[in-house]
C-alpha cells in the first residue's frame, strides 16, 4: 500500500511541474528557446536588460549580436536570425528585395555630439555648424561660428579631429538624416545613409568604438548613442532644434519629437521634429522580424517565442527600463500600432496571435 501511495504521489509531483512550466519550459505551454538577433549597438545597453529580464520571465535566451544596423538586416536577409535590430527603417527599395517584414519599434533615443575639450564643460551647437564640422568646412574649435554660439566658453585653437561609424550603422543613419533636414550643403553632396563617405577625421567600429575614440583623444567630437556618453562620461552638446532652443537629451525632450503622426507601419523619422522642447537628433529604433515565421526549419515554438519577445519589449515592464538607461518609452500609439502589425505575423500562413 505504502508503494502504491509513494508512486501516485510521485505521478502528482511530475505533473504538477510540468503544469507550471518545469525546467526547460516556457509559460507551461512550450519548451523554452533560444533566440538569436543582431544589429544595432545604439539600443545594446537597454537590450542588455530586458533580454535578461524576459529569459526571467520566459525562460528563453536571447543571443545578441551588436554588428551594426547594416549587418544585422543583412543576417535577417540571408535567414540565419530570428530578429535584426536597427535604428533605420528599411526604405520601399529594401522591403522589396526581401520576404515580407514588419518592424517593431522598441524603444526612443538619442544620437548626442560627444566631445574632448579640456576645460569645456558646456557646448552649444547648430544643425549647420554640426554639418560644416563633419564636412571639413570648420576645422578648429576657435571658428567665429563656434564662438558666436559659445560666446562665454573658451574654445582652444586647436584643429577639430571628428570621429564617426566605420560601419553601416543606423546611428549614421539617424545623424546623416538630421544634417541633410537641416543643411542644403549636407543633403547635396553627402546625403542620407547607413555608410557616408566622410571626407575627415577617424572611424571607429560600433558606438563603443566611437566613444573609446573620443574619450581618448583630445579635440575631437563624434556621434554616439546617448548611453555611451553617460557611460564613459564624456560630455554632449547642446543642440539648437527646430524652434531657436538649445535643448539637451532627455526622456521629456525625446518624447516631445515623437508628438506628430507614427503611420500604421511605425516607420518614421523624428529628427529635427518641430516641437517645443524636442531634442533634434532622436529617433525610434526598431526589431524587424519576418511575417511568415517558417523559414530556414524554425520551428513553430520558435516563432512563439519570437513573439514573445516582442511583446515582452512592448510592455510597460519592460518601457520602465528605458528611462533608467538614458532612452526613452515608445508613445502609446506606437504599441499599439505595433501590436495590430504583430497579429499579422503566420506560421505556416496561420495567424500566430489570436484576438
Amino acid at each position: 500500500m505504502k508503494k502504491i501511495f509513494s508512486s501516485i504521489m510521485t505521478l502528482v509531483l511530475v505533473l504538477a511541474v510540468a503544469s507550471c512550466g518545469g525546467s526547460g519550459t516556457s509559460n507551461g505551454e512550450r519548451k523554452a528557446q533560444e533566440l538569436s538577433g543582431a544589429g544595432a549597438t545604439f539600443p545594446l545597453p537597454f537590450y542588455n536588460v530586458v533580454f535578461d529580464q524576459f529569459s526571467g520571465v520566459n525562460g528563453d535566451a536571447v543571443a545578441y549580436g551588436g554588428i551594426g544596423s547594416g549587418g544585422g538586416i543583412r543576417n535577417l536577409r540571408d535567414k540565419i536570425v530570428d530578429f535584426a535590430g536597427t535604428d533605420a527603417f528599411l526604405s520601399d527599395k529594401e522591403m522589396e528585395e526581401m520576404a515580407p517584414v514588419i518592424h517593431i519599434p522598441t524603444c526612443m533615443g538619442a544620437v548626442v555630439l560627444a566631445y574632448n575639450l579640456d576645460g569645456v564643460e558646456s557646448l552649444n551647437l547648430s544643425g549647420e555648424v554640426i554639418a560644416d564640422i563633419f564636412a571639413g568646412a570648420i576645422k578648429t574649435w576657435n571658428d567665429p561660428r563656434l564662438t558666436a554660439l559659445n560666446p562665454d566658453v573658451n574654445l582652444p585653437a586647436g584643429a577639430i579631429i571628428p570621429v564617426f561609424r566605420s560601419d553601416g550603422s543606423g546611428t549614421t543613419f539617424v545623424f546623416t538624416d538630421y544634417l541633410t533636414k537641416v543643411s542644403p550643403m549636407w543633403a547635396s553632396n553627402y546625403g542620407t545613409g547607413k555608410s557616408v563617405n566622410f571626407p575627415t577625421g577617424q572611424a571607429a567600429k560600433g558606438n563603443p568604438g566611437v566613444a573609446g575614440i573620443i574619450s581618448q583623444t583630445k579635440n575631437s567630437i563624434g556621434y554616439i548613442g546617448s548611453e555611451y556618453a553617460f557611460a564613459q562620461k564624456i560630455p554632449y552638446a547642446k543642440i539648437m532644434n527646430q524652434r531657436g532652443e538649445l535643448v539637451e537629451p532627455t526622456s521629456t525632450t525625446i518624447s516631445a519629437s515623437a508628438s506628430g503622426e507614427i503611420p500604421a507601419d511605425t516607420r518614421t523619422s523624428i529628427t529635427n521634429a518641430d516641437a517645443e522642447g524636442a531634442y533634434p537628433i532622436s529617433c525610434f529604433t526598431w526589431m524587424v522580424i519576418y511575417k511568415e515565421q517558417n523559414y530556414s526549419d524554425r520551428s513553430r515554438e520558435q516563432a512563439i517565442a519570437t513573439l514573445d519577445l516582442m511583446k515582452y519589449i512592448l510592455s510597460d515592464e519592460a518601457q520602465d527600463v528605458t528611462s533608467k538607461v538614458h532612452y526613452a518609452p515608445l508613445p502609446a500609439k506606437a504599441k499599439e500600432l505595433s501590436m495590430k502589425n504583430l497579429k499579422t505575423v503566420t506560421y505556416n500562413g496561420m495567424a500566430i496571435l489570436k484576438d
